[in-house]
C-alpha cells in the first residue's frame, strides 16, 4: 500500500482550520460557543474508506449533475442548483432547528427513512440555546 499517497490524501481532505480549537481573547477555549473539546474530533480517519463515506452524498450529487448535464444540457443542473440555493436560504430563527423539508423534497429524500430520521431527532435534543445570545452572535454583536 502506498502510504505516501494516503498521507497526502488525508492532508488534502482535512482542512487545518477544523483541527484548531476556538480560543477566546485570553487563549482559553470558548466552551459556550465551541462546545466541549473532544480528542475524537481531532483524530484523522482510521480507515481509507471513511473519507469516501463522508463524501458520498457530495460525490453522488456531482455524478447526478454530470449525468443530467449530458442528457438535458447545461440548463438543467444550473436550474436545480439555483433551486437548492433558494431553498437553503429559507431558515428559521437561529435557536430553532429547521427540518429542511423543501430541500429533502427537491433531492428526493422525503420518501426515504434513514438512520438520522429516527435517532437524530433534533426536537428531543438536550441542547437548547439562549435565543438572544444566539441572535447576537449570528449578527456579529457578540
Amino acid at each position: 500500500m502506498n502510504t505516501r499517497g494516503l498521507g497526502s490524501q488525508l492532508k488534502d481532505s482535512i482542512p487545518i482550520g477544523e483541527l484548531s480549537s476556538h480560543t477566546g481573547a485570553y487563549g482559553i477555549q470558548d466552551t459556550l460557543r465551541a462546545g466541549f473539546t473532544s480528542v475524537k474530533n481531532e483524530l484523522l480517519p482510521c480507515h481509507p474508506l471513511e473519507l469516501s463515506e463522508k463524501n458520498f452524498q457530495a460525490n453522488e450529487e456531482k455524478m447526478n449533475f454530470s449525468t443530467l448535464r449530458n442528457i438535458q444540457g447545461i440548463h438543467a443542473p444550473l436550474k436545480l442548483q439555483m433551486e437548492y440555493k433558494a431553498v437553503k436560504q429559507v431558515q428559521r430563527l437561529p435557536f430553532l432547528r429547521s427540518s429542511n423539508i423543501a430541500l429533502d423534497t427537491l433531492k428526493g429524500n422525503d420518501e426515504c427513512i434513514g438512520f438520522e430520521d429516527i435517532l437524530n431527532d433534533s426536537s428531543q435534543s438536550e441542547v437548547m440555546g439562549e435565543p438572544h445570545v444566539m441572535l447576537e452572535h449570528s449578527l456579529g454583536l457578540w
